[in-house]
């Protein structure tokens, strides 16, 4: 690997043995290619009599077939690509965020050009119907979640070893932010022994004949390599999600056949998988995209590249062997067959999860069974009760997106909620027995219905025992708006502290008074109304009439929605507003395309936007659009 340096036009050239040439041109990119060579570097072979094989030290994979001992990282990449001989280059772009918080560039760039499996370039792609078709497609790794599912469904492992890793950066709000994907130290020691777990686990003799079931039948050394040469033609392609070039599996076998001279079968085979968990390949969805007829400002993702983007868009895992058969038979290449692959994925059970993920991000309900609540004050909460809240909520919105009408504006006006006979009790409603979630239908009496009734999303944003509008107002306005809120820094900062309990006999008293400074108002005079509309619920969401014996006062006024009386009304309003609506179609793409949009992208956006309008806002069709959109279907000519 070699990297020859072009005074002229500042770039780096970087050359493989495979006939590939990536051009770094910006210190963005540089900074990710370094970021990506922190995680090659510490990844590790795998052991040998307790001790890593010198002899593999300075190769990030065994799969470079002994060509180089030393490699650049961001070269490595490109060499075990998959593709055949490829010219691209690396640019930055610019990013503008969502209002879904902020996020760091520390993600290793992705590469352009190249061909790959399936029909050859050229397929058809809808017209062009935007001025501009500016779209990014940085390269993603796994997150913890997409890890945990991956080897689930490739080795049925099923004890969430990802949960080891080291916590995600927010980025755009879900996580899987590419440009927030900075590889620490933690984070490459733990691919290393969270790899080492699961091949151990994979090849352990309860196991080992669902991996290799010629395991059985080896005899001697020949019958050995064999065996091992069957398990990488057939296991490898699944878990990088691409099919292998020639030579690769003999690479691994040759692994194999120097581990097994001071090991036993299974040992050797497991370092085998070690390897191949360890590879770029499996923690990184690299994309390469082939050529598109009369198009020169885009690529089209291969069928395999964009069997791998539907299949974690929709289950969070790889592909399934249907959507690899559709990826060899070119019918991912066209906007119609990618769509009823879609229809398809959305049908699985495996779909409801990445819907609960993204719920789980979105509202402030992950925590709530570790949520703590002055028991003296509220003796009706427990994280039992939390961790029910949490169910609650996802079980009616699975239900509500999945078996009921399934549009957003419903989330916000549906008459029922689901419990059991616990959460039933401490929401005071009747007739609910047993242990199981079952439908239990809202009126006005209970005076609650829609989503923002729900305990769970009424306690999840106050973290103090004291009630506090303004962070509930918070979460309405930035997560269900996608009305970014700057953070205050410096002297306003200093002016921003909860009022003190005892100033007032109401929250509403006690936060006007705090927000009547001009300084504060301009944020406040749109976040507190939403607050406000909710403080007939306590911190743990339970109802209440009064507050320290003054009566309540829920009526709101927000320029962003205006004038509203308690939740209900306050839902109702949000239900018909168009901002929430857009809000919810963004918050989408930018979780299912695992980065923030720009503002270059707006008529890709528009054009989800307007199908989620024109079919109702139905959540369902929300999620099918994503893959017809021009950031779904296309790669940049120019890549970062």
């Amino acid at each position: 690997m070699l990297c020859r340096f072009e005074p002229a036009t500042q770039r780096c050239i970087l050359s493989s043995w495979f006939g590939r040439e990536l051009a770094l041109t910006s210190v963005t990119t540089w900074r990710r290619a370094l970021h990506f060579s922190e995680l090659v570097g510490r990844l590790r072979p795998p052991k040998k009599s307790g001790k890593f094989l010198e002899v593999h030290a300075h190769r990030p994979s065994v799969l470079t077939q002994r060509v180089c001992k030393s490699v650049s990282s961001l070269a490595l990449l490109l060499a075990v690509g998959g593709a055949a001989a490829c010219t691209g280059e690396v640019a930055s772009g610019g990013m503008n965020g969502v209002g879904q918080g902020g996020s760091s560039t520390s993600a290793a760039g992705s590469s352009s050009g190249g061909t790959g499996s399936g029909v050859a370039g050229g397929a058809t792609l809808p017209p062009q119907v935007c001025t501009s078709s500016v779209t990014r497609a940085p390269l993603r790794r796994l997150t913890r979640f997409e890890y945990n599912n991956t080897v689930r469904d490739l080795v049925q492992d099923t004890s969430l070893p990802a949960n080891a890793f080291p916590s995600e950066e927010l980025g755009n709000g879900f996580g899987n932010d590419a440009d927030s994907q900075a590889v620490v130290g933690a984070l490459a020691e733990q691919y290393v022994s969270v790899a080492e777990k699961v091949a151990a686990t994979a090849t352990s003799p309860e196991r080992l004949a669902a991996l290799a079931p010629c395991a059985a039948t080896v005899t001697d050394a020949a019958s050995e390599a064999a065996c091992v040469k069957t398990v990488a033609e057939t296991f490898t392609p699944k878990a990088w999600r691409r099919t292998l070039q020639p030579g690769e599996a003999d690479g691994l076998v040759a692994l194999f056949t120097e581990l097994r001279g001071a090991s036993d079968f299974r040992s050797s085979l497991a370092a085998v998988l070690e390897a191949i968990f360890q590879s770029p390949e499996f923690l990184y969805k690299p994309e390469f995209g082939t050529a598109v007829a009369g198009r020169t400002d885009v690529k089209q993702p291969t069928g395999e590249e964009m069997a791998t983007r539907l299949s974690y868009l929709y289950w969070g895992s790889m592909p399934d062997e249907a959507l690899r058969t559709a990826a060899a038979s070119g019918e991912l290449l066209r906007p119609d067959g990618v769509r009823l692959q879609a229809q398809r994925l959305l049908a699985d059970p495996k779909a409801r999860d990445v819907v609960r993920f993204f719920f789980d991000n979105l509202l402030p309900i992950s925590s709530l069974s570790q949520l703590e609540r002055d028991p003296v004050q509220y003796p009706a909460f427990s994280a039992k009760i939390g961790s029910l809240m949490r169910t609650e909520t996802q079980t009616f919105l699975e239900k509500e997106i999945f078996e009921g009408p399934g549009t957003w504006p419903g989330v916000f006006t549906a008459q029922y909620t689901y419990a059991n006979e616990e959460l039933a009790r401490f929401y005071g409603l009747p007739g609910v027995t047993g242990e199981a979630f079952q439908k239990v239908p809202l009126d006005p009496s209970t005076h609650r219905g829609g989503l923002l009734t729900q305990a769970g999303v009424l306690a999840g944003p106050v973290h103090s025992n004291h009630e506090n509008p303004v962070v509930r107002g918070s979460f309405v306005v930035q997560k269900l708006m996608c009305r970014p809120i700057p953070f205050p820094t410096g002297d306003i900062a200093a002016m921003v502290t909860p009022p003190d309990p005892e100033s007032a006999k109401t929250a509403r008293q006690r936060f006007t008074t705090h927000s009547s400074n001009p300084v504060c108002k301009g944020c406040h005079v749109n976040m507190d109304p939403f607050g406000f509309a909710l403080e007939n619920f306590d911190v743990v969401g339970q109802w209440r009439d009064q507050e320290n014996g003054v009566a309540i006062d829920a009526s709101g006024d927000a320029p962003i929605l205006g004038k509203f009386n308690g939740a209900l009304e306050m839902q109702a309003a949000l239900a018909e507003n168009e901002d929430v609506q857009r809000c919810f179609a963004t918050n989408w793409m930018s979780f299912g395309y695992g980065r923030k949009l720009t503002d270059a992208e707006e008529c890709a956006v528009q054009s989800v936007r307007d199908t989620f309008r024109d079919k109702g806002y139905n959540v369902q069709e929300l999620l099918l659009a994503l893959t017809q959109s021009e950031a779904f279907l296309t790669l940049p000519a120019v890549r970062e």
